[in-house]
């Protein structure tokens, strides 16, 4: 239900903003209706404010995306792009009296070419819609975050996000050739490029890529796609402590294996998973190793595997039968996030990425900080790339039990610096990690951050409140 502009309760300042809108926009995109407008406030990250929009606009064009840019500049009104919103750190959220402009409307996937292989997108192509698209060409994009059936294209270049198969194909930012993008005066720069080479003059697509929307707006993309690989097989190996799960990553990764997948779960989250979907995991294990392989014979690089890890101590390693059996283990995994959400009614999900090396000494230090505040941490880890998620299960309609939720996830990422690590492996920054950005790159990285913005964003109009 959408109220007309006429209808819904505006001041003076938001009626021009909104008639200027309306100038160039057709009234479906505009949206005014208080009660629709909250409905855009949030993405899905916990502890991050957000302030209540003037206005949701949903263009189908560049040329309406220009239009609002340039209106919003004229009248130095904050814009805040989003996807599906999705994220979880607060990138989308809200600013007060900004125009929210949700890009989902501009779904089109324009152009798949099986020679030059590459896709050229709009942001708001859902990520399994573009993994199904290509498939019928033989093809693949292989950045697949855990929220790949909702999250848009869009928003995994925002935020640069990963995904389960990074191990071996890497993250967004390695798929994204060239970038149609709507600058905050409105006008359409293009960077990058189509072909498979290309250095001309500063990578300024790559600057774009986990910006989370503020330096631009991204309209188009154009994607790198790989030949579809073969079906991967999974093995599952159950070990009796943390420790010796990690200790078999650091030799399957020495042993100069390449894996499609290489994913751990302790036992919070094979528990949590195992209540929420009855998926039959082995609540005995206390961490559980899945590795796959999509090479021309999987078996073989698994059994090499399965020594690796009866090596370092696996309590029972069992490999999938066949594809079916794989993907339910993997389906597991992909539900890892919402399963730990249902075992206190919120998370405040970490994504700290440490070396691989320091791997166990990350999940240690994530256990020794759940007993000291005494709560329910979960961690799912990329192991093949030492991404952790860590993810705080907390009660929000307990103040205390909500300040240590808080108190926790900070230490959590302390830790992860301590460890030579990032605050962030594929989530980004937004509002919740702002802090955390300033000590990790330090003042000078700040400095240099700052001027950046300032150059694509004069008026810091774009996104802002997020990264810092």
């Amino acid at each position: 239900m959408i109220m007309s502009r006429i209808e819904a309760p505006r001041d003076e300042a938001t009626g021009n903003l909104v008639d200027r809108l309306l100038s160039g926009l057709p009234p479906e995109a505009v949206l005014t209706d208080p009660d629709v407008t909250a409905s855009y406030a949030n993405d899905m990250a916990s502890f991050c404010e957000a302030g209540a929009p003037a206005v949701v606009v949903l263009p189908r064009t560049v040329e309406q995306v220009q239009h609002v840019m340039r209106t919003a500049t004229e009248l130095r009104v904050p814009v805040v792009p989003q996807g599906a919103r999705t994220g979880l750190s607060g990138g989308a959220n809200a600013s007060e009296g900004c125009v929210v402009l949700s890009l989902t409307k501009m779904d089109r996937i324009l152009e798949v070419n099986p020679v030059d292989r590459i896709a050229v997108v709009e942001p708001g192509v859902v990520n399994a819609a573009l993994s199904r698209a290509v498939g019928e060409h033989g093809l693949a994009y292989p950045p697949d975050p855990s929220s790949w059936e909702m999250c848009t294209i869009g928003g995994n270049i925002g935020t640069a996000s990963g995904g389960l198969c990074c191990v071996k194909y890497g993250v967004t930012a390695e798929y994204v050739l060239g970038l149609d993008v709507v600058l905050a005066d409105g006008r359409l720069m293009s960077t990058g490029r189509r072909t498979a080479k290309g250095v001309a003059g500063y990578d300024l697509t790559r600057l774009f890529v986990g910006s989370e929307g503020s330096l631009g707006i991204v309209v188009r993309a154009v994607l790198a796609l790989k030949p579809q690989p073969p079906r991967q097989l999974v093995l599952a190996a159950e070990f009796a402590s943390a420790g010796a799960a990690c200790d078999a990553v650091c030799r399957i990764m020495a042993g100069g294996h390449v894996p499609s997948l290489l994913e751990l779960m302790d036992r919070t989250t094979v528990k949590a998973v195992n209540a929420l979907g009855n998926m039959g995991l082995p609540e005995t294990t206390e961490a559980l190793l899945l590795a796959a392989f999509d090479t021309p014979d999987p078996t073989a690089d698994l059994a090499a595997v399965a020594e690796l890890c009866e090596a370092a101590g696996a309590t029972q390693v069992v490999p999938a039968d066949d594809a079916a059996e794989s993907e339910l283990l993997l389906q597991a995994r992909r539900m890892s996030l919402t399963a730990l959400e249902a075992v206190k009614g919120t998370t405040m999900i970490d994504d700290v990425c440490v070396p691989r090396s320091r791997l166990g000494d990350m999940l240690d230090g994530v256990e020794r900080i759940a007993e000291k505040y005494d709560l329910t941490i979960g961690v799912c880890a990329h192991a093949g790339d030492g991404n952790t998620h860590p993810t705080v299960c907390f009660d929000a309609t307990d103040p205390d039990e909500s300040r240590r939720a808080r108190e926790s996830f900070d230490e959590i990422m302390a830790l992860g610096l301590e460890l030579g690590g990032t605050i962030t492996g594929e989530h980004g920054v937004g509002i919740l990690k702002k802090e955390w950005l300033a000590r990790e790159i330090g003042p000078v990285g700040m400095e240099m951050q700052r001027a950046v913005k300032a150059v694509f964003d004069p008026l810091g109009i774009l996104n802002p409140g997020k990264l810092f």
